[in-house]
């Protein structure tokens, strides 16, 4: 699986469970319009973009394209990526029916498709062990912190949050994703308890 420096931007969990079965990445939702009304959202992707940049991975759809359209307005067009995927007619396996436009959605295309839209894009394909080797904060260190799996893991979650500027509802593993993507290991441990800091 080949991993994607940039931040992956899609509409809902279906698109995020898709895109995560072809490429190593961060995956934000846009919760459908949800993104419109979310200024935490909003300022978590500008946060994000400055971090790494953004690709935004849409439905082909009208209303995909109100979404993209609106992501430009929120992220400086510099920090920014556009991801297409080709209009096919169909439905989706979970879904009655198809949506209005008859067209599927980021969840319905074939991975080969997907890794084409994100090359096409332009998207930064990284070697995952360079990438990854000694530097990635782990779920063991939010355990070994106290920040889940414990009694006030949500208490000192939302603390670090806080103090971190990002969206409250956050889940641990969202939030590892945002911290991976923010900062490197050394300077989590630091942020996060400076007992745990590694020593030079």
């Amino acid at each position: 699986m080949q991993s994607v420096k940039e931040v992956i931007v899609v509409e809902g969990r279906y698109d995020k469970n898709a895109l995560r079965q072809v490429v190593d990445a961060v995956v934000i939702e846009t919760a459908g319009f949800g993104i419109f009304n979310d200024t935490q959202k909003q300022k978590l992707l500008r946060k994000m973009a400055e971090a790494r940049g953004l690709i935004i991975l849409t439905d082909p759809d009208g209303a995909g394209f109100v979404i993209r359209n609106f992501i430009k307005s929120c992220v400086p067009p510099e920090r920014l990526k556009q991801a297409y995927v080709p209009d096919i007619r169909g439905k989706e396996k979970r879904k009655a029916k198809p949506s209005c436009e008859g067209k599927l959605g980021v969840e319905g295309m074939r991975a080969e498709i997907l890794l084409e839209a994100l090359r096409r894009a332009g998207a930064t394909f990284e070697d995952t062990q360079s990438c990854r080797t000694g530097q990635m904060i782990t779920k063991a260190d939010l355990f070994r912190l106290g920040l889940s799996g414990r009694e006030n893991s949500a208490k000192k979650r939302s603390e670090l949050i806080r103090e971190l500027d990002l969206p409250e509802h956050l889940s641990a593993d969202a939030l590892l994703d945002v911290l991976n993507a923010t900062m490197c290991r050394e300077e989590f441990l630091s942020r996060a308890d400076p007992r745990e800091a590694p020593t030079r």
